[in-house]
């Protein structure tokens, strides 16, 4: 296993992110899927891609979770300017529909 991480969100779920994902994953990469931040055409697609590349092995995670996973701890020397970026209105993902991602 490389023990490189690989965090990123796109377009297209269920092809190039999900392809991406699966290709990464085979070479050893930690794959972390950042949901709030990957679309697709439907939510279906989105949701079955998810689930696939879960099944997979990436992670699936949030932006939010993400911003303040790479800051590390509150003693971040940007700490306070990330949070005032994430606690902005974020858009509805309409993920909380499916259970069980």
């Amino acid at each position: 296993s490389s023990g490189i991480n690989a965090e990123y969100g796109g377009i297209e779920a269920h092809v190039c992110i999900q392809q991406t994902a699966l290709d990464l994953l085979a070479l050893g990469y930690k794959v972390h899927i950042v949901v709030d931040a990957t679309s697709s055409r439907t939510d279906t697609d989105r949701f079955f891609a998810f689930q696939r590349m879960r099944q997979a092995g990436a992670h699936l995670t949030t932006s939010e979770s993400m911003i303040l996973g790479l800051a590390g701890a509150s003693d971040h020397p940007n700490f306070r300017e990330l949070q005032k970026l994430i606690r902005t209105e974020a858009a509805e993902t309409n993920l909380l529909q499916f259970p069980c991602l």
